[in-house]
């Protein structure tokens, strides 16, 4: 009977012991190993609660005996519950589309005041109703400044009166980090090869779907990205990653980028800093693009 009662103890704690386990990994074990590499008593200290936790967490697995009828009627439900930190608060847009309160506007329809020429001088592509457009041979521009993980809304439209084929039909692209492009092209009745098609990761990753509208229609894309890590002698630490809705369907799920864009050959990576400007291609095509925000994350 003793053991029976002790065995429901800890089966009726064991989300709790998970819990504590889990905010012990979270919080306390980095502040620990980072306060114990010159304090001999800290690595003791360091190495006892580890232990601990380790015990706790072997129990809160162990697995329900069968017939065992554990009752939780009567428990504590804020044995699960932590109430801090508390998330910011953001405002979100009157639609999806919309710039939510904490997002910095790149374009806005009026001006070029976030972005510069790759070149020397002045940006060349012209202000048309609300929308920025390449003008072919005057070079891509690029934010003034740079960023790393990010959450991106960018609209862009291809010309209405189609010509070409392939990859000859709207091209342009979507360099984030100035090195990891997301294609932009008109693939409404037009096909390709499929890494280079629109919504692919050039090169690399083509999408799930083809979510293209006509030609001359506004299309969007929301991106998640997450920058690459590097160790200090600049091999890769993490890859970069992103998720792409075109016109709100999933088109990359948490893909796996395998370096830089490379036009001709492997993509590889090469370090780089941990925010670099997002460039806009010109690719000689009057390719058009409006209501660009970010999220730095």
């Amino acid at each position: 009977m003793k053991q029976r009662k002790a065995s429901s103890f800890f089966l009726y704690f064991a989300p709790a012991c998970r819990q504590a386990g889990s905010l012990f990994y979270i919080y306390v074990l980095p502040w620990l190993t980072k306060h114990s590499k010159k304090n001999f008593y800290m690595k003791k200290s360091l190495l006892f609660a580890s232990a601990i936790v380790c015990s706790i967490i072997g129990i809160a697995q162990t697995p329900t005996p069968q017939g065992t009828n554990l009752n939780r009627n009567n428990g504590d439900p804020k044995l699960t519950e932590y109430w801090a930190p508390e998330p910011k608060l953001v405002s979100p847009g009157k639609t999806s589309s919309d710039a939510p309160s904490d997002a910095i506007v790149l374009f806005d329809g009026s001006n070029f005041d976030k972005w510069k020429s790759s070149r020397s001088g002045d940006i060349k592509w012209k202000l048309e109703n609300g929308a920025m457009v390449v003008q072919g041979g005057t070079g891509n521009i690029q934010t003034k400044d740079g960023f790393g993980d990010c959450q991106l809304h960018i609209e862009w439209r291809t010309p209405a009166e189609v010509k070409g084929d392939g990859q000859g039909r709207g091209n342009s692209g979507i360099f984030f980090m100035g090195r990891y492009e997301l294609q932009v092209l008109d693939n409404y009745n037009n096909k390709t090869y499929v890494n280079g098609q629109a919504a692919s990761i050039y090169k690399q990753l083509p999408p799930l779907v083809n979510a293209c509208r006509p030609p001359g229609e506004w299309q969007t894309y929301d991106v998640i990205f997450t920058a690459p890590r590097f160790y200090e002698n600049g091999t890769v630490k993490t890859q970069a990653r992103i998720t792409v809705l075109h016109n709100g369907v999933l088109v990359q799920n948490d893909g796996v980028l395998l370096g830089g864009t490379q036009y001709i050959g492997v993509s590889n990576y090469e370090k780089h800093n941990e925010k670099e400007p997002i460039i806009l291609q010109d690719h000689g095509n009057p390719t058009a693009f409006r209501n660009i925000w970010i999220r730095p994350l």
